[in-house]
């Protein structure tokens, strides 16, 4: 759990892309020229060191560059990419083969490793490192030459210097009560996010179709296809409506899709209601997917990226991605004997955590909209 943080300790946020996407570019390639299973296991575990780097430090780096009024907006368009991503890769699955699909995942971490050339550094970073002249050269660049800077560099230096005061934050600083909240919140959502099933619903979404009576390349071209427009949906409300209000939608939206589809389950074997059975576990699947990409898929990243102070973002980030991606196996690993035990029951436990993530997020999960990081963190840290 650790190298993450470690990582983010000893480089700044653009080579810590760097140094994930070569690891991404290394596994793909490992998975399209792969001889036996050991090659492909390789290449799964070297991308998932990758992608565990990505995942939450790409989130933090939009956060820090971009002002507060677009924020929500550009951190989801990182969710928009993602989510068209799968989507492309789920509808051009059904047409290639899985070698020439690892080579499209080579491609597009060379493409990301050329492309971090010519991006600038986070200016809070650079500030905290103390590297003054290129925290104003690379704010400038990313506000524009003519525009002021001069307010926000002074909110982002005080703010540094407040932390500075603090002891240097090593990872058992987490747990410290002043930490309490965010910590609470991050940890929370990468809980409910995961355990609301949306991975196993992705991942064996072929075997629910058919177990329901339907088209599996159908279903998944459908699927693939409804994700992109409203993954634009939801990035268009992030800054309109806010966070809170996307994730009560969202998060209602699985917990009744969930039922639907654990109701079509329960009529599977009634005779006068069978015909029932794909027409709502369809329905239910669909809608599931649709909810969680409107809000859960994205926006517990874009809050994590928001309400940790910088002082202790890497070991945070460490955290919440270990969470996030161990309960993610965890619920993938328990699918299949869940669904053995009970297939409307799996579905109705999925729908019960979308019910229980409306509670959380109605109680504790704060509305970061339109607020300076700044602003956030102090808000949640008492001792700021």
């Amino acid at each position: 759990m650790s190298y993450y943080s470690q990582i983010m300790c000893l480089y700044t946020v653009r080579q810590t892309m760097w140094f994930a996407d070569v690891f991404c570019t290394a596994g793909w390639l490992s998975i399209a020229f792969a001889k036996s299973a050991l090659w492909l296991d390789i290449g799964r575990l070297t991308i998932g060191f990758g992608v565990g780097i990505i995942c939450y430090v790409v989130p933090v780096y939009i956060a820090e560059i971009t002002p507060k009024s677009y924020r929500g907006s550009f951190v989801s368009a990182n969710q928009l990419m993602t989510t068209s991503g799968f989507a492309l890769v789920y509808f051009i699955g059904t047409f290639i083969s899985w070698r020439a699909l690892a080579m499209m995942g080579a491609i597009a971490s060379v493409l990301q490793i050329i492309g971090l050339f010519f991006i600038p550094e986070s200016p809070r970073w650079l500030a905290k490192l103390g590297r003054e002249k290129e925290f104003e050269a690379a704010l400038k660049r990313l506000r524009g030459e003519g525009a002021d800077i001069s307010e926000e560099a002074a909110d982002i230096r005080d703010f540094i210097e407040t932390l500075e005061q603090q002891t240097e934050a090593g990872f058992l600083e987490l747990f410290h009560r002043r930490y309490a909240n965010p910590l609470i919140v991050g940890v929370g959502l990468m809980l409910l996010q995961q355990l609301g099933g949306n991975g196993p619903m992705a991942y064996y979404a072929s075997n629910i179709f058919e177990e329901a009576g339907i088209s599996s390349t159908l279903g998944l071209q459908v699927s693939a296809i409804i994700q992109i427009p409203v993954a634009i949906v939801g990035l268009m409300l992030m800054d309109r409506s806010g966070r809170r209000p996307l994730l009560l939608v969202s998060a209602s939206g699985v917990c009744f899709s969930c039922s639907l589809v654990g109701l079509s389950f329960c009529v599977k074997d009634l005779p006068r209601l069978t015909a029932l059975t794909p027409v709502l576990a369809f329905t239910g699947t669909l809608g599931a997917a649709t909810a969680f990409t409107i809000g859960m898929a994205g926006i517990p990243w874009v809050i994590m990226s928001e309400i940790f102070p910088i002082n202790v973002k890497a070991q945070a980030g460490s955290l919440v991605t270990l969470v996030n991606w161990s309960i993610s196996w965890i619920t993938t690993y328990t699918f299949n004997f869940m669904m053995e035990w009970s297939s409307a029951g799996t579905f109705f436990l999925f729908s019960g955590v979308g019910g229980l993530t409306v509670v959380f997020v109605a109680k504790l999960v704060p509305e970061t909209k339109g607020r300076t990081l700044e602003e956030i963190q102090a808000s949640l840290t008492p001792f700021l």
